[in-house]
């Protein structure tokens, strides 16, 4: 007998060897809000049809759970993908991005179709596709796990097509793996499922451009609104143009590329799209002519710092002066800071900035008169003067840098003609396979994980307790503002998953089992090992990668 102590109703009891986690719930009957979805075992994320054979500690979770949502949202694409299969046999399904409250997907006529060449799609296809869904989730299939030979499992997609989930599996070094059975159908996924069709109680299928949009529950249980975010799904699928140029969309091929000793062309070409992209922006603002101040925002750990150093370079090549004022230095004082819900400091909220005298400068600066910038002093939290003073020639133009950049409240006095607006963020473009995507949001913690440790000392695990309270900033005083942006630059890198991966594996693998934290480092770190690691030595000095792992030839 083995003993089980639930977080949830918070008492312990002895079970078989090799009883399931659905089986330990029915016993414990935890009181959730919603279904079951997964468990967190000893601090790791596990299906609800995994097996335990020694003593653990487990806590049930539902779709209020980050991680349930995961699983939910992993289950339901499944679902998804066989509704295809079923209804289109030849017709080959790929999941792009989440965006607009949903996740997007597109459908293909063969498996190597061009990127920009997708089926066109009728608002029939997505009734029958959504109709043929709901069918699978009434018949009650068990999400099947099966553990076999990974030269077998390699095999069974390759029948099937299925190339570039192929090479991700058989680029795991590993002699066994696990796949998943519904129904019939046959996929492979990083991460658990629920344990059958009937915990999955709620979804949306709606035509969206050129594509689908699947959508799930939110933390509440129930359908976000969609929120229409055109700018930032056309820089996504701009930047997806890529893979076509170098043949890298998933992970095995960026794998396949990199054992063959040719790691150095994504490198390449992704720096090079995106200093060309950077060339672009700057020759946009210069051809308006009126630009006086340049607002970038993003979230944390996109690359806002080093994207604004290089965009200054390229505003002199077109001729213009760029002059960089730090939001930071108008910080209220400290008494005078807002408090979240905690109690703590609130520095991400707006009123945390003396809007009054930023506004105020900003407009005796674009009136041509002199300012004496202020300096905050993170000791004592107070704004002293700085002693530097700011004028504006007729080529002078203001950047500014930070995440309340595109609200409206922060230059409220300044005529919309006379602002350039651009939003920075890490659109992770590469997937997994055509079926598992990598979420936006693991690939800045994990950029951030290994930026905090190397420049300010703190730990994988003291990053990730700090990052619940990040990512509420950024869905208060972030994420509304960014369709705003006159641009939005992807930051992200293909190859940059290959290369964080030796910086940030040792810092995650540090993170002890027996706090919260390791739920998240450990699945972070799992799905970094697919990468095969390229060496950082042929990352040029301006990457934008090097805001992170240092070797920056730009001064921080």
């Amino acid at each position: 007998m083995i003993q089980i102590f639930c977080k949830n109703t918070k008492n312990s009891q002895k079970f078989a060897y090799g009883t399931t986690l659905l089986q330990i719930y029915d016993a414990f009957k935890p009181n959730l809000t919603y279904k079951p979805l997964c468990a967190i075992v000893n601090n790791r994320i596990e299906g609800l049809t995994h097996r335990v054979f020694g003593c653990k500690e487990v806590e049930f979770i539902d779709i209020t759970h980050e991680a349930g949502r995961r699983v939910y949202m992993r289950s339901m694409t499944f679902v998804l993908y066989k509704a295809v299969e079923d209804l289109f046999p030849g017709v080959y399904l790929h999941i792009e991005v989440s965006v607009s409250k949903g996740y997007f997907f597109l459908l293909y006529g063969a498996y190597n179709s061009p990127i920009d060449n997708p089926l066109n799609i009728t608002l029939e296809m997505v009734h029958r596709l959504k109709q043929r869904m709901q069918e699978i989730i009434d018949e009650g299939h068990n999400f099947e796990p099966i553990e076999a030979h990974t030269t077998e499992v390699v095999q069974l997609f390759r029948e099937r097509g299925l190339e570039r989930k192929a090479k991700l599996i058989e680029g795991l070094g590993t002699l066994f793996c696990n796949y998943y059975r519904l129904d019939k159908s046959i996929d492979y996924y990083y991460g658990p499922l629920v344990a059958s069709t009937a915990f999955l109680d709620k979804f949306d299928l709606v035509k969206y451009y050129d594509g689908i949009l699947l959508r799930i529950p939110t933390a509440d249980g129930e359908l976000p609104d969609i929120v229409k975010q055109d700018k930032m799904l056309q820089s996504f699928r701009d930047y997806l143009k890529l893979g076509t140029l170098t043949g890298l969309t998933t992970v095995g091929e960026l794998n396949e590329m990199n054992q063959a000793g040719r790691a150095g062309v994504p490198i390449k070409v992704s720096e090079a799209l995106q200093e060309k992209k950077i060339s672009h922006i700057a020759d946009q603002i210069a051809e308006r002519g009126n630009v006086k101040l340049v607002l970038i925002a993003g979230p944390s750990s996109s690359g806002k710092t080093t994207f604004s150093k290089r965009l200054m370079v390229q505003l002199l090549t077109c001729g213009l002066m760029p002059r960089a004022i730090s939001l930071d230095d108008y910080f209220v004082n400290r008494d005078k800071t807002p408090r979240d819900a905690t109690g703590d400091y609130d520095y991400e909220h707006i009123d945390a900035l003396n809007l009054e005298l930023f506004n105020q400068q900003l407009q005796q600066l674009l009136n041509g008169e002199e300012v004496e910038l202020p300096r905050y002093d993170f000791a004592t939290g107070t704004s002293k003067p700085s002693g530097n003073h700011l004028k504006l020639e007729s080529n002078t133009i203001l950047i500014v840098e930070g995440i309340h950049a595109l609200n409206p409240q922060l230059t409220a006095t300044v005529d919309d003609k006379n602002k350039f607006r651009i939003y920075v963020s890490a659109l992770t473009s590469i997937k997994l396979d055509t079926h598992n995507y990598i979420p936006t949001t693991d690939n800045r913690l994990i950029r951030r994980i290994v930026r905090d440790n190397k420049y300010r000392g703190i730990s994988a695990r003291q990053t990730i307790a700090r990052w619940p309270s990040v990512r509420r900033g950024e869905d208060r005083w972030i994420f509304p503002y960014q369709e705003n942006a006159d641009v939005i630059f992807n930051s992200a890198l293909v190859y940059e998953l290959a290369v964080l991966r030796e910086y940030a594996l040792p810092l995650l693998d540090a993170v002890p089992e027996n706090c919260s934290e390791h739920t998240l480092a450990s699945a972070l770190a799992r799905f970094l090992r697919y990468f095969k690691p390229i060496p950082d030595k042929e990352l040029p000095p301006t990457s934008l990668l090097r805001e992170f792992l240092g070797g920056s030839s730009f001064a921080y």
